[in-house]
């Protein structure tokens, strides 16, 4: 059971196959199997999983399923929730517990989810490897020495080695998309707008989107239907977005009529060899498909990553201002006056990443360099989203790597923040748009997962899981065996 599918345990559970509670123990008893090796969980309460699940078994019996009846799902640790702490896995939050649960949490709840556990990610969400979390790295399942991708990378380690069928994530420049890509598992992150940011521990509140991810694209859809809907308690929630089909999108199984874009920008040099290979065949299966491969450009793409460390790190250095050690958070001992309580506590509270991006942001902000940085790359932004408005009359959906390497190995890039910052080159400028993507597994250079991204237009997440679904009932990379942990 454990490498199942989140569609096949819930077949199991409607047949009366299993119970919730069955499930819950088997994915606890991995947890504890393997967490040590991983670090992909930072915080589980197995009592209260249990409660969870027998809860579940409950309602069923009573009333019926509910749409993710008795499902495990893990939770990044950047989700609010009122049963155990939420620490964004920073020493600054270290004793935090939140009032109240995030929006998605509570659709989760309403859908009979069971909630198994708070997962391990970049400090508030700022890197790509998962290496700035107060707690630790969290590790590859496919190869211990290497990173699971960031900052959503201990959702991508559990998922991929069947610590948990399901998880969320939130994706503030590839945060879902890179570690499903290097992990081997599928990551969707929706429209800006579709899922409510309320409850979410901010990070750059324009971008930070919440989202799946799962062994599946239908998984994935599944997540996705529950957690997606208005919320009027978040002005960035879209109270009449377009409404999805999202389980009726993952029934294609062919490309015909479908018009592909395979953007020059995205194909460059410095990208692996082996991951180009893998992306370039899993086109070719698509054009076997029926679809029309359709060369476009982008040509802001270059500018993307310069626009957004200007724009994430401005957003950040104001999110981030409200942990003054006052109302809550860490407080350093014997403060000598009220400066001194500030900046020690910030100073002991934050890690270096975090720190960084504060000072880039704050600069950026700074009288004198306003004009020259943040509006300019929010001019950049526009240009950068007028190209994929373009792009999109030419085009259905554009496919591209999801990231140019594969997982490099830990503190291979640690001392490096430049190179770290370009592992999110290809999915960047997905986040700045405001648009959907996905990635999904399409293939492996020596042992290591290679992801293939998909992006629509605005809402048009069902073109997304039209071909996404029609890759993976043609293609068998999500049944690989993992060499970790018992049989896939």
């Amino acid at each position: 059971m454990p490498f199942s599918t989140l569609s096949d345990i819930q077949s199991r559970l409607d047949a009366g196959q299993t119970t919730a509670v069955a499930v819950a123990k088997t994915y606890l008893d991995r947890i504890a199997a393997f967490n040590g090796d991983l670090n992909a969980f930072v915080d589980i309460d197995p009592a209260h999983v249990l409660e969870q699940a027998e809860a579940s078994d409950a309602y069923r019996a009573k009333h019926g399923a509910r749409a993710l009846e008795g499902l495990p799902i893990a939770v990044k640790d950047i989700f609010c929730t009122q049963d155990g702490p939420t620490r964004c896995c920073s020493n600054i939050l270290k004793d935090f517990h939140a009032p109240y649960d995030a929006h998605v949490i509570t659709r989760l709840k309403e859908a009979g989810a069971v909630l198994v556990g708070k997962t391990n990610m970049d400090e508030f969400a700022m890197g790509s490897s998962t290496e700035t979390s107060a707690f630790g790295p969290c590790r590859n399942p496919w190869d211990l020495e290497r990173i699971p991708g960031g900052s959503s990378g201990g959702s991508a380690s559990a998922v991929a080695a069947a610590l948990a069928p399901a998880a969320l994530g939130t994706d503030t420049g590839g945060s879902i998309r890179q570690p499903a890509s290097v992990c081997g598992i599928t990551g969707l992150k929706p429209t800006y707008g579709r899922v409510s940011r309320r409850g979410i521990i901010a990070f750059a509140s324009s971008l930070d989107q919440a989202g799946p991810m799962a062994r599946t694209v239908k998984d994935a859809a599944m997540i996705a239907a529950a957690i997606s809907g208005h919320d009027s308690m978040d002005s960035t929630s879209v109270p009449d977005a377009p409404a999805v089909d999202w389980l009726g999108a993952c029934d294609k199984t062919d490309m015909k009529g479908l018009r592909i874009g395979k953007p020059k920008e995205y194909f460059v040099d410095g990208m692996d060899a082996g991951v180009r290979a893998a992306i370039d065949a899993a086109l070719a299966e698509c054009a076997a498909l029926g679809a029309e491969i359709v060369d476009i450009s982008l040509p802001h793409t270059d500018a993307a990553v310069a626009a957004y460390y200007v724009i994430a790190p401005s957003e950040a250095s104001a999110n981030l201002s409200r942990y003054d050690a006052v109302r809550f958070g860490h407080r350093c001992e014997n403060p000598e006056d009220l400066l001194d309580m500030y900046t020690r506590s910030r100073d002991e509270g934050f890690g270096a990443e975090v720190k960084r991006r504060i000072l880039t942001g704050t600069f950026a902000l700074s009288s004198g360099y306003y004009d020259a940085y943040y509006i300019k790359a929010q001019q950049v932004r526009t240009l950068i989203r007028q190209d994929f408005i373009d792009a999109f009359e030419q085009v259905d959906v554009i496919a591209t790597p999801t990231s140019p390497i594969t997982a490099f190995k830990l503190g291979e890039k640690t001392d490096d923040p430049l190179t770290m910052y370009l592992s999110d080159i290809f999915t960047i400028a997905i986040n700045l748009a405001g648009l959907p993507g996905m990635s999904q597994p399409c293939g492996f250079v020596e042992g290591l997962p290679v992801g293939l991204q998909w992006i629509a237009p605005a809402w048009r997440e069902d073109l997304i899981l039209n071909a996404a679904s029609a890759y993976e009932a043609a293609t068998d990379w999500v049944k690989t065996p993992i060499n970790f942990g018992g049989e896939a």
